[in-house]
């Protein structure tokens, strides 16, 4: 299985045929390493919350490739209505797809867009291939986040953001992995523009001294299970 960092939130997890996509961002962002028309072959769109850096390139790319957009019922009723296929869900509910289980979790931030309010921030427990990846959305730290490993996990990957401002920073998402108990926990939302321009050798650096297993996966490149 690999997860290859797209740069900002934007994930893609690849295992055997599957290919799953997490909150798209490719049109205007600093950080990707492509285009959103290169993204060819897709199962599904796993979208967090309505903000634009997370769900840009939701549409164009679900047209192109099929995939199926897997989010709040609100966000998923937008796509439908711009002629999306898309399943909708809500905070707490889970779901098996033939490529996987999806599971929606609490998530402390907006889902504004253009368009107006689109439901609740999510994070998500995406388990496929028999491994358990947690994308946290944009999120400040919250308690809960013990429940996420109790319940749903263990979990083998982390996704956490650290950019500050908007979400956890350093100091937070670094509590966050003594609550996730990840078998590695990753840095993302940081760097994209100055406001998040914070160190994710850093985070990695203060949960390795903390006991727990940490990387960076710079923009472009995977990591592999």
């Amino acid at each position: 299985m690999k997860l290859h960092f797209h740069g900002h939130a934007t994930w893609r997890i690849d295992h055997d045929s599957t290919s799953i996509l997490i909150d798209p961002w490719f049109t205007e962002n600093p950080q990707t390493d492509c285009a959103a028309d290169a993204i060819r072959k897709l199962d599904a769109i796993i979208v967090t919350h309505g903000h634009q850096d997370h769900m840009a390139d939701v549409e164009a790319v679900a047209k192109k490739t099929g995939a199926v957009v897997v989010s709040s019922f609100e966000i998923a009723g937008y796509f439908g209505g711009k002629g999306c296929e898309n399943h909708p869900m809500s905070v707490g509910g889970g779901h098996r797809f033939d490529w996987g289980h999806v599971k929606f979790t609490h998530a402390q931030h907006g889902s504004g867009s253009p368009d107006g309010e689109l439901g609740a921030a999510m994070g998500v427990v995406l388990t496929i291939g028999g491994k358990k990846i947690y994308h946290a959305g944009d999120t400040g730290i919250f308690s809960d986040m013990k429940l996420i490993s109790e319940l749903w996990g263990p979990l083998d990957v982390a996704l956490l953001p650290t950019g500050d401002n908007f979400t956890m920073g350093i100091d937070d998402a670094v509590k966050a992995t003594e609550f996730l108990q990840a078998g590695v926990h990753i840095p993302m939302h940081y760097g994209t523009f100055p406001l998040i321009d914070t160190d994710p050798s850093e985070f990695v650096s203060r949960v390795k001294d903390a006991g727990r297993k940490a990387v960076v996966v710079p923009p472009g490149e995977s990591y592999e299970l």
